[in-house]
């Protein structure tokens, strides 16, 4: 019997190991192979800094990286920050109540991005249409303040789709540390006399500051990932 066990344990630890292998091994390589002297990733034909300094030196990929990071960046902290008071608003409900809005905030995480990609670049390209008739409407009827009469898909409207696919991520890994938590401690905390927001930042965030990390790291990683959305917002 205990051979047994033990047999199964060795199995177990080598499959696992072959799992990571199987998943880790590719990238190895192309990190080796990008010190290759050559343009092959198959025959080694010295150590060279060749393509990292052509990486470098090219000013499209360098802005795209740029770009990539600022709006990873900037997506993460603003969907950090509203999808934990959106969890600390959803834990503060009914139950029932609970319930439809997290199946709601689940949807974007169960769409396909094309999907959501697509839904987002109608529903700018709609409300463009829109503010150009408010614009002109609006500049016709007054000349204190002039609004402007186009508006185009940029940098304003990517960082709002990477918001907002962001926020669900933050909602879900923030949920369950609030449920974790005593709900008698913000109640000590008010009663001793502390404002809300002073119990917020000595109680609440305290005890979901690792949800917090979590949901920013997955957010983080979610925006650097996308493509998809990108492309068409």
């Amino acid at each position: 019997m205990m051979k047994r066990h033990a047999g199964g344990r060795t199995f177990s630890r080598l499959f696992t190991g072959l799992v990571f292998l199987f998943l880790y091994a590719p990238i190895f390589l192309l990190i080796v192979f990008s010190f290759n002297k050559g343009n092959s990733n198959i025959v080694w034909s010295g150590f060279s800094l060749d393509w990292y300094r052509s990486l470098f030196h090219d000013r499209l990929i360098m802005r795209s990286v740029y770009t990539t990071l600022l709006v990873s960046l900037l997506a993460t902290v603003i969907a950090t920050a509203a999808g934990t008071f959106a969890a600390i608003g959803f834990y503060s409900l009914r139950r029932r109540q609970r319930a439809v809005l997290n199946t709601v905030n689940n949807i974007p995480m169960m769409n396909a991005d094309i999907v959501t990609g697509v839904a987002m670049c109608l529903f700018f390209v709609a409300f463009f249409t829109f503010w150009g008739d408010f614009s002109v409407w609006f500049n016709g009827v007054q000349s204190l303040v002039v609004l402007p009469e186009r508006l185009t898909l940029g940098f304003g409207t990517l960082l709002i789709a990477h918001v907002t696919f962001d926020i669900p991520y933050v909602i879900l890994s923030v949920g369950p540390k609030l449920r974790q938590m005593d709900k008698d401690l913000v109640d000590a905390a008010q009663d001793l006399g502390c404002t809300w927001m002073q119990a917020f930042w000595k109680v609440i965030l305290p005890e979901i500051k690792p949800g917090i990390a979590s949901g920013a790291l997955t957010a983080f990683t979610m925006s650097v990932d996308d493509f998809i959305i990108s492309y068409f917002t």
